[in-house]
């Protein structure tokens, strides 16, 4: 059994089990997908006897948790009613589809407050994690860590903290961190990791650190800018990835790559990760 699970973005739209066959096809044992169309729209009805080949297969291949993706239009704590209220069916009906993937994490981008406030922002979103999180039990729901452009929510620790301590039932409500929003958020993972590691520990808890995203950084730290590049060609460099990767508080977490790539192109990323990771 790996380490390390490591893998990509894959689309679901031929089923589970193939996009499982497609991650190992790139020498993968996680994966991440989107649940619906990135840019919004109805989601695809599960496939039970394509679930159940998957989970076999999943098994077989010891795979680590899978990253289900929110779409982008979901926007929690927008400054519209409308927009806030579509973003609420969203996530109550992907959260109860995510309930019959084994070992699913479900996340979503916490959204842009469009100037009403980063606080009323952040009330919205607790109140909806409110109505669909109403008990202790089901699969992880994590809040995406961000750069902070415009008017973002949740570029930092302290922003995802207040988020999870104002949500009732928050024992399976945790963070996916992106190594490409943290060093652009500020967070210096290249020169200062252990001490972006405590930050994380002080703040939100590193146990709540349950999915991970791997990219390079097309611009440089602090610039609050979130445009990935492909590993090495970036600010944050593969060697600093591979660090990132190996520190003993993420063993077991899911690490998946959002480079700017095709399949053959993860393929490559994920072999240089394991040839350094060895």
């Amino acid at each position: 059994m790996s380490d390390y699970y490591i893998g990509c973005h894959l689309s679901i739209a031929k089923g589970f089990e193939a996009a499982a066959k497609e991650a190992i096809s790139v020498g993968a044992n996680t994966f991440q997908f989107f649940t619906r169309n990135p840019r919004g729209g109805a989601a695809k009805e599960l496939d039970s006897l394509d679930l159940e080949r998957y989970h076999l297969l999943a098994k077989e291949h010891h795979f680590g948790p899978v990253l289900a993706h929110a779409p982008y239009t979901m926007n929690l704590c927008s400054d519209k009613e409308d927009v806030r209220k579509f973003a609420l069916s969203v996530l109550r009906e992907d959260y109860e589809r995510v309930k019959n993937i084994e070992d699913a994490r479900y996340l979503f981008h916490p959204g842009s407050h469009v100037g009403i406030g980063t606080e009323q922002g952040i009330n919205h979103i607790i109140e909806a994690l409110n109505t669909v999180l109403i008990g202790p039990e089901g699969p992880w729901v994590l809040l995406e860590g961000m750069t902070g452009k415009g008017s973002e929510i949740g570029s930092t620790f302290e922003e995802l903290k207040q988020i999870i301590t104002g949500v009732r039932f928050s024992q399976r409500l945790g963070v996916c961190i992106d190594s490409c929003h943290l060093h652009s958020a500020g967070y210096d993972i290249v020169n200062q990791l252990d001490q972006v590691f405590t930050t994380i520990d002080e703040t939100v808890g590193l146990h709540k650190v349950q999915g991970v995203h791997i990219n390079d950084n097309m611009n440089q730290l602090s610039s609050h800018k979130d445009r990935h590049a492909k590993l090495g060609e970036g600010s944050i460099g593969v060697h600093a990835i591979v660090k990132m990767i190996q520190h003993p508080a993420l063993l077991g977490r899911p690490f998946n790559l959002e480079t700017p790539n095709e399949l053959e192109g993860y393929q490559s990323e994920i072999h240089l990760l394991r040839s350094r990771l060895r």
